[in-house]
């Protein structure tokens, strides 16, 4: 049988794009049934401390262990990457569901490709975006502008607006991440998965205890949730994103910004009942279509291929 490569992705990593896609668009839908039975701090904190148990657990299987990471340089990006990629948008994505639809953090989240691309002007502009991918983001940044609205900034007592601002700077918190991802010293990817997803528990859970004060767990659906988002979403999907990465690349892996904002708006409706505004269907195809502007040129030699 032929191994995977970029040119030749192979069925199983389409199988497992497709369900990555889903899986993702479930974590919204989680955290809004998860908000039912506890804080967003403790949604954020409790979904931090399983994922990373369980990538722990995982990467020591894999011979990924936290011992991989050999050098003070790498602790320090584990560390940054765990407490401002992971457990700040972790929290703000959680703060913000408690006002706004789940699809709508859905939809924002497929901001980050195009976020992603003035950060790598800056910070790596040896990689180059030129004029179609600025197009594509000038695109998909109408797209946001729409789906945020003008009442964002609003503060006549209605948290919606901020709910709305604080999804929004979880998607940059992201698109950070992956500029200090890749800035980061070379180690094993699930080492460094586990080793980021720790930093962000042991940063949470105190924060967590102290504003919230300790959680009441019981047997229920809230709780069921949480596991499924800590499991799912977050520990598994990690694993399934290094084996896809590492088999078929990065611009194939790219393919699942598509599909995340779309998924969420389904379950959203399908699943939770929401009554979601005809300016987030717009938000949402002016989202996707940046982003396909912007990746044109990848996704012509996907589809060529």
């Amino acid at each position: 049988m032929t191994a995977p490569t970029p040119d030749a992705p192979g069925a199983l990593n389409w199988a497992l794009l497709l369900g990555l896609g889903v899986v993702w668009g479930t974590a919204f839908l989680s955290v809004n049934l998860a908000l039912d039975g506890y804080g967003p701090l403790w949604v954020a904190a409790g979904r931090t401390g399983m994922a990373a148990v369980a990538l722990l657990a995982g990467g020591r299987l894999m011979g990924q262990g936290l011992g991989e990471l050999t050098s003070m340089r790498a602790w320090v990006f584990a560390a940054l990457i765990g407490a401002g990629t992971v457990a700040l948008p972790f929290t703000l994505l959680a703060w913000g569901q408690q006002h706004v639809p789940s699809a709508f953090a859905g939809v924002a989240m497929g901001v980050v490709p195009l976020l992603i691309l003035p950060l790598v002007y800056v910070f790596s502009p040896e990689e180059g975006i030129g004029p179609r991918r600025i197009a594509g983001v000038a695109l998909g940044f109408v797209g946001l502008a729409i789906l945020v609205g003008p009442g964002a900034f609003d503060q006549s007592g209605d948290l919606t607006g901020m709910g709305r601002l604080a999804c929004v700077g979880a998607t940059v918190c992201y698109a950070v991440g992956s500029i200090l991802t890749r800035r980061a010293p070379p180690m094993p990817p699930i080492a460094l998965a586990s080793s980021s997803m720790l930093v962000a528990a042991l940063v949470l859970l105190p924060v967590a205890f102290f504003l919230e004060g300790p959680p009441t767990i019981a047997i229920n659906l809230p709780t069921a949730a949480l596991i499924y988002c800590a499991i799912l979403p977050t520990a598994l999907a990690a694993f399934i994103r290094v084996r896809i990465i590492t088999t078929a690349g990065s611009v194939f892996m790219s393919l699942v910004s598509y599909m995340v904002p779309v998924w969420a708006v389904i379950f959203g409706i399908t699943l939770l009942g929401e009554d979601l505004p005809p300016t987030l269907f717009k938000a949402l195809a002016l989202i996707l279509a940046g982003i396909a502007l912007s990746q044109w040129r990848n996704l012509a030699g996907l589809i060529r291929r």
